[in-house]
């Protein structure tokens, strides 16, 4: 025992040998991921498949030498577990660019890492199919090799779960012991926590991740307008909440009810707690049914889904059936921050684009792979503007906030309160950013909202029909550092810009 705290007293603020080992291992498990590209760029036949194969054996020669090299032997712990949050998704997104540029699909890097980037936060945004400031015109999204393509819609997956994995182990980190901040932003109950080791509850939600995935994977092979490759790669879009179609009209290239009614429902499932799928499917019903993050998104959606659809009815002179059916699927696509499109909703009367334009700044229920501020925390802050209300009638009675039947402590309230502070001033920040370069104010707003809540498609110049080529290079990197920040949950990443995350 003294010869441990020794030890741990001799180890440097942050240990770049366990940073580099554990890196090592991520970049080799990214290198494996692109062999399945590379098997379907074989499969079709496309010359792709030379990209994948050096970037794939690079990747994977690389990640086993760093964690040889640097073998992890010393316990993780909070500064590095955020650097190397942060780094995965950065240097991932470099490697995962590699294909489109090797493979000469795409002229600009940027643009590359932009795409990928895109992908890994399942985001959604593309720069396919426009036009780059310099002149370059990238190609259409039907143009891509099957195999880009499915790259893309992996990168939404692996990003959608691995997210929730990472965050299960790092939530803990930000501020509150155990598993305290786990349970109150993922659900609110106390008893979250599936099994006592985090290695075994990420193992059952990548099972819980994987069978959701198959079974829209099916329902979706069933309709005759989509074959096999279609089917993979929008239930890897919808599962990760991501967005990316291998069409360039997305799903609206289907013209199908029995799609967009499949695509909504997933939609609305990958938008709730996968621990709270867990529960569901051991027969846990009553935790699933009790749990007021759940009721606050289902009370949402449906709100929204009336408000939308009654709109596109009454204002916009849609049939009722088309009213329902692009209203719900558009509500669930911006809520989930999956971004997905069926209809043209920058097209649509001012009262329903409104509500819509309302659901940028929301998100799904924490524990999905939703990007966005997450249901809980709307509930919460929902709770407490409640709360004061109360106060000033009983100015000195003791008033709790409360989810459920448990009491949300003031330390998370202050984190909650201080992320959304944060999270509106790097939106209006991205924002400001966008307008320098001379993009209206709507553009502006939207692409920053957009990338930040890791949603896609936004308002203005980079509407629903729109992309993101014609961005200047810099603000392509600005978007692209809001994907990041948003999907990671902005203090993983803004904390490591500190000063205090690198003194003592």
């Amino acid at each position: 025992m003294i010869d441990q705290l020794k030890q741990s007293k001799n180890r440097p603020r942050i240990d770049f040998k366990l940073v580099s080992g554990i890196l090592g291992g991520l970049i080799f498990f990214l290198g494996f991921a692109l062999l399945l590209p590379f098997l379907i760029a074989l499969i079709y036949n496309e010359p792709s498949w030379e990209a994948f194969l050096i970037t794939a054996t690079g990747s994977m020669a690389a990640g086993s030498a760093l964690y040889f090299i640097y073998r992890p032997v010393e316990e993780l712990r909070m500064r590095e577990a955020f650097l190397i949050v942060t780094l995965t998704w950065f240097i991932g997104s470099l490697i995962g660019a590699l294909p489109f540029t090797l493979s000469g699909t795409l002229e600009s890097y940027t643009d590359a890492v932009f795409e990928t980037m895109s992908g890994l936060s399942t985001t959604g945004a593309t720069i396919l199919g426009g036009e780059t400031p310099a002149g370059i015109i990238n190609p259409a999204i039907e143009d891509l090799d099957n195999s880009l393509l499915f790259w893309r819609s992996l990168a939404h997956w692996l990003g959608g779960m691995g997210i929730i994995v990472l965050t299960l182990a790092l939530l803990p980190l930000l501020g509150i012991g155990g598993m305290e901040l786990f349970r109150a932003e993922y659900s609110g109950s106390t008893s979250d926590k599936l099994t006592p080791r985090i290695r075994e509850t990420a193992l059952l939600l990548w099972t819980v991740y994987l069978g959701m995935t198959a079974i829209q994977f099916l329902l979706l092979w069933l309709h005759p307008a989509m074959d096999w490759f279609d089917a993979i790669n929008h239930a890897f879009s919808t599962l990760a909440t991501g967005g990316f179609s291998n069409l360039n009209d997305s799903v609206g290239g289907f013209d199908s009810v029995y799609i967009d009614v499949v695509i909504t429902i997933f939609m609305f499932l990958a938008g709730i707690n996968f621990a709270m799928h867990f529960r569901l499917f051991t027969g846990d019903l009553k935790s699933f049914l009790g749990n007021r993050e759940i009721r606050f998104y289902t009370l949402l959606t449906a709100l929204f889904i009336v408000g939308v659809s009654g709109g596109l009815w009454l204002i916009d002179h849609y049939s009722f059936g088309d009213a329902l059916r692009y209203g719900s699927f558009q509500v669930l696509a911006i809520l989930t921050t999956t971004g997905f499109g069926t209809d043209d909703y920058a097209l649509w009367m001012p009262f329903t684009s409104f509500l819509l334009f309302l659901l940028f700044f929301t998100g799904g229920c924490a524990g999905s792979t939703g990007g966005g501020i997450k249901m809980i925390r709307l509930l919460i802050i929902a709770k407490n503007v409640g709360r004061e209300f109360k106060q000033i009638i009983h100015p000195h009675a003791v008033l709790p906030v409360r989810v459920g039947n448990r009491v949300i402590d003031s330390g998370i309230l202050k984190t909650i309160l201080g992320f959304f502070v944060v999270y509106f001033l790097i939106f209006l920040a991205g924002a400001l950013i966008m307008s320098f370069m001379g993009y209206d104010f709507m553009s502006a707003m939207g692409a920053s909202i957009a990338c930040l809540g890791n949603i896609g498609p936004a308002w203005g110049d980079f509407g629903p029909t729109d992309e993101y080529a014609h961005v200047p290079i810099l603000g392509k990197w600005v978007l692209l550092i809001l994907m990041m920040i948003g999907r990671l949950e902005l203090f993983t990443v803004l904390v490591i810009f500190t000063p205090w995350f690198w003194k003592n």
